[in-house]
């Protein structure tokens, strides 16, 4: 917007410099160029020398207002910040700068997830270059695992610092002098509390079970650590020979053969027995399972069938045979019987990679024994065909390879038919001595292709190819993932609690249909379906870098102590001296505020147990289980901790999508188990970064933004402002482009706000709390705005701005609160109304009634619009209401905005009549704009516009504020006129000070040619 009263497109006239000096011409301290990089630090030292933080939450809290619960879920304390957490940072903080400006009290405290294999991995190569793993390996195994504690803790803090530091760059206000770590020992002793009650509630316990497993990292992992890639496998078709022939072909119904069964060639005739041995044709993508197979399973249901294929006898799910012969290109196919898969069940074969033998289970050096109540393992059933209801048709031949130890499903098979739970690989992906001898100590991923070629070898492979599938791979390492049985913690999520006998799952899903709000909705369904479908919670990991889980094993292994007083005990140890208390004391030590005898007393330990021969678990927990137990380590633990702690449930979580599997979901789990209750009332979702192409974002690739070269090239406030435009959630493309545009619409917000502040520089508001009446200051009583009055619309139109933005606001609809702010700005502001009153800014009497309900309006408007930009462009909007008031010190009552509140609606009410006249603007203007297309007219000073009014509408307004709409000299109205017309004023004599050519204009006593109104300002007659 042009701050000069000259039209843009007048010509030169010299006759007006001797006036120039007589105008209001515009002055504020407030720049056209915010310099954000330079000037947005300057604002951050100035918050945290005057303890912003602390004082607006102190002062919200005394107003008795409200509280509203809202909680940081912790990032990762390693590297620096990415474009997604400038995305979940900014609106994270858009969220407590608004409830604050709502009044509310919104305490927010930052936080950090610290333990974990990311950092643990980082270390452990840092200590590999320094050549400090030698020495290591040679200490104790508490000594070693203290050694590289230690350097992940300093790991951990560096970045702890680093990230703050960019979050609180972003203009974030957040309580950073006391961010919550989960490495603190007040944090740590407060998630050993919620596992305590998940253990009393009865939902933990521990298994031999296959679970997913990290090769590179030798660990287990759980559901939310896994991410899925495209990798290229081998697939293979194995014929596994029945060991009982008659017995199969009795299966299928087939009588006894004689040689007249035979074709020409020797073969048997369909319905007839063959002579061969029948094999059972199993398929699978993953050949290194092969060597733990001890089942095959098929639907009981589905129909079979016995074929024979370039000679060979197999048994393929009848409707399958087609598919698996014409991919294998087999040229003689010929089914000689059907029958139903509940025949095939208890049919023996023989391992084709053990012949009549199996794996020597007494060199298997993973446990393989299931200890299940009631469970026996019966290791001479192995090799048998196994019913299974989750065989399907659409994969593979019908009949499912089933290796206990390498699968869910497999596992459950395994349990029912009691099976060993066999896993003969070990925590490096080697095979132990379990195997045959030529696999002994090989890589599974190398055993892939031998195994292959030795199924090829010895006349077992029917078929193989290559495919590419999608893969689990461990999200941190990012290498396929493999099942793997090893003991490990588990919480149950089919478990009855004690309290109520609903289970996790149960409680979970009633809650999430009807006790959480989800935004946007269709996140419900995401996180339900996930829910539905999950395994129990793998807490265990194999690492040095966490929370230890702690329990106490005896001499054969088992667990002998793990009861909630033991655990809380030690909780009450690691509050005192953190969890690396686990690695340097002894079991007596450790539970020293264990009351051992009252725990034997009330039946939870087992009677008779010395300390000094007790084993340390050397498991930790799953980071999901730390961070998922933050509602309690931090919600509760601040406000008094128990379920009447204020701060439980949480009204808002706050997070990227992935979190319905990640920190949503194993925040809601662990609280349901504890409480009954969820522990938070409303989940807000957002998408991805990715690039302006929608492709995933990578640094390999180089499609990364760097959010520290933003900040330093926008300034943050650019920002966030591009953020709170975003369509959140959904998936996000990124480019430097759309920061660029950023960058235009916060100068069209930054150049509307200069515009009125510069107009402001001769006007003294009311003081604070005062009413204008009572003479102080320059603003006019609201009972003195005309209805028809432009300054009574614009303050109609701000009281809608007000209420459509705050709703917008308040339903985390950042983006329509955004497009509301800069159509305000760009449109009715810019474009209507301060364009109207730029003459009487301009041109009036500096102390005119109008120029000072003008002036007054814009001090209305711009408190207003800055209080409502706050959430979203801090600085700026610091930066204008300091310009606003005024203030040059730290110490004066209005010294930052974020001590005010949202403005509420101005008691003033437009007239009706407002409608029409914008309306009829919008005609008018088409009509000169076609006039000035021909020529005729230039400058719209040099026109009057003739506005029909039939209905008397367009009477009651002042012309003066008619033509001013319209920016033209004059604007009467006619009722009797059907059309707009324009006058050509240009033979009317215009006034040297305004350039308008009303109908006042005449020599004055200076010799000038001025207004009435342009004489009076500069005292001539």
């Amino acid at each position: 917007m042009s701050q000069s009263p000259t039209p843009p497109s007048a010509p030169v006239d010299s006759s007006k410099s001797r006036y120039k000096d007589s105008l209001n011409l515009p002055k504020t301290t407030f720049p056209m160029k915010a310099n954000l990089v330079q000037n947005e630090p300057a604002s951050l030292k100035r918050w945290d020398k005057a303890n912003l933080y602390t004082q607006v939450q102190q002062q919200r809290a005394a107003s008795g207002k409200g509280r509203f619960v809202f909680h940081d879920g912790p990032p990762y304390a390693n590297g620096s910040i990415h474009l997604g957490h400038l995305l979940n940072k900014c609106l994270k903080d858009f969220v407590v700068r608004i409830k604050l400006m709502e009044g509310l009290a919104c305490p927010y405290v930052p936080g950090w997830d610290c333990h974990g294999l990311p950092i643990e991995h980082k270390v452990m190569q840092e200590l590999q270059e320094k050549g400090s793993l030698a020495k290591l390996a040679t200490l104790p195994p508490d000594q070693s695992r203290m050694a590289i504690r230690r350097e992940c803790q300093k790991y951990a803090e560096k970045f702890v610092k680093h990230q703050a530091g960019q979050m609180k760059r972003l203009l974030t206000l957040a309580d950073y002098e006391h961010p919550y770590l989960t490495m603190a020992p007040a944090y740590e002793g407060a998630t050993l509390e919620v596992f305590a009650s998940l253990v009393e509630q009865g939902l933990v316990y521990r298994q031999l079970k296959a679970v997913h497993w990290s090769i590179a990292n030798e660990t287990a992992l759980a559901e939310a650590e896994l991410e899925y890639q495209d990798r290229e496998d081998i697939s293979v078709y194995v014929d596994f020979e029945s060991l009982e022939a008659d017995k199969v072909y009795d299966a299928f119904g087939l009588p006894p053969a004689t040689d007249d069964d035979e074709d020409d060639e020797g073969n048997p005739l369909p319905g007839t027995r063959p002579h061969t041995r029948p094999s059972f044709m199993i398929w699978t993508t993953t050949p290194w399972t092969l060597p733990a197979n001890l089942a095959i399973a098929v639907n009981p249901e589905f129909d079979y069938a016995l074929v024979r294929i370039d000679g060979n006898i197999t048994v393929i799910a009848a409707n399958l045979v087609e598919k698996v012969t014409k991919s294998a290109k087999a040229e003689d196919v010929t089914i000689l019987a059907t029958t139903k898969g509940d025949k095939l069940v208890g049919l023996r074969y023989r391992h084709p990679l053990y012949g009549q033998g199996g794996p020597d289970l007494s060199a298997a050096e993973s446990p393989y024994m299931c200890e299940l109540p009631g469970h026996r393992t019966d290791a001479t059933g192995i090799y048998r065909v196994v019913p299974a209801d989750y065989v399907t048709l659409e994969d593979g031949t019908g009949l499912v390879h089933t290796a206990p130890g390498h699968g869910a499903d497999d596992y459950q098979t395994g349990l029912r038919e009691c099976l060993p739970i066999y896993c003969p690989v070990r925590p490096n992906g080697t095979y132990d001595p379990s195997v045959p001898e030529w696999l002994r100590g090989l890589s599974i991923w190398d055993a892939n292709p031998r195994i292959a070629e030795h199924l090829r070898d010895s006349g077992h492979l029917f078929f193989d190819h290559k495919f590419m599938h999608s893969y689990p791979h461990d999200w941190r390492s990012k290498t396929p993932v493999i099942f793997r049985a090893t003991e490990q913690w588990f919480i149950g999520v089919d478990l009855p609690r004690r309290s109520d006998a609903r289970s996790m799952r149960q409680a979970a899903l009633e809650e999430t249909a009807h006790g959480v709000n989800f935004v946007p909705e269709w996140g419900k369904n995401r996180m339900r379906g996930m829910l539905e479908s999950r395994p129990d919670w793998c807490i265990s990991r194999q690492r040095a870098w966490g929370l230890p889980i702690p329990a106490f094993f005896a001499a054969d292994g088992k667990t002998v102590l793990l009861t909630p007083n033991s655990v809380r005990a030690i909780a009450t140890l690691f509050r005192e001296k953190g969890s690396d208390a686990w690695f340097q004391l002894a079991p007596a030590d450790l539970l020293k505020h264990y009351d051992y005898a009252a725990d034997v007393k009330a039946g939870h330990a087992p009677a008779g147990l010395d300390f000094a021969s007790l084993k340390k678990s050397s498991d930790i927990f799953d980071v999901w289980f730390e961070s998922g137990s933050s509602w309690n380590a931090v919600m509760r633990e601040r406000s008094g901790g128990g379920d009447a702690g204020t701060d439980y449930p949480i009204d808002l979580y706050l997070e990227g999508s992935d979190q319905h599997r990640g920190w949503f979901q194993l925040s809601l789990l662990p609280a349901l188990g504890v409480t009954g209750r969820p522990p938070f009332k409303s989940v807000l979702t957002h998408g991805f970064m990715v690039d302006k192409d929608g492709h995933k974002m990578s640094k390999s690739v180089g499609n990364t933004l760097d959010v520290d070269d933003l900040v330093t090239k926008f300034g943050s406030d650019v920002c966030r402002w591009w953020v709170a435009t975003l369509a959140y959630e959904s998936d996000i493309k990124s480019d430097l482009s759309f920061f660029d545009t950023a960058g235009d619409s916060y100068r069209k917000i930054r150049n509307t706000i200069r515009f009125m502040l510069s107009n402001l520089d001769d006007y003294v508001p009311s003081p604070p709390g005062k009413d204008c009446t009572s003479g102080e200051g320059m603003c006019i009583p609201f009972n003195q705005y005309p209805p028809t009055s432009i300054d009574t619309w614009i303050l109609s139109a701000l009281n809608d701005l007000v209420r459509d933005v705050r709703a917008a606001y308040a339903a985390y609809n950042f983006r329509e609160a955004t497009n509301l702010l800069y159509n305000f700005c760009n449109d009715t502001l810019s474009a209507i109304y301060l364009a109207a009153v730029k003459d009487r800014l301009y041109c009036d009497k500096p102390d005119s009634p109008r120029r000072r309900r003008t002036q007054s309006t814009l001090f209305d408007l711009t408190s207003a619009l800055v209080r409502l930009l706050a959430p979203v462009i801090p600085h700026t909007a610091d930066e204008a209401w300091r310009a606003l008031y005024k203030i040059t010190g730290d110490n004066q009552p209005e010294t930052c905005v974020q001590l005010k509140t949202f403005p509420d609606p101005y008691p003033v009410k437009a007239d009706e009549g407002w409608k029409a006249a914008l309306l009829m603007r919008e005609t008018a203007l088409r009509t000169l704009e076609a006039v000035r297309a021909k020529g005729e007219i230039e400058n719209p000073l040099d026109a009057g516009l003739v506005l029909p009014d039939p209905e008397g509408v367009l009477a009651k307004f002042d012309p003066h504020d008619l033509a001013d709409l319209l920016g033209v000299s004059r604007a009467p109205v006619d009722k009797n006129a059907k059309d707009v017309k324009v006058q050509d004023l240009r033979n009317e004599p215009r006034c040297e000070r305004s350039w308008k050519r009303d109908t006042t204009v005449k020599k004055r006593s200076d010799g000038g040619t001025l207004s009435d109104r342009d004489a009076a300002a500069v005292g001539v007659s």
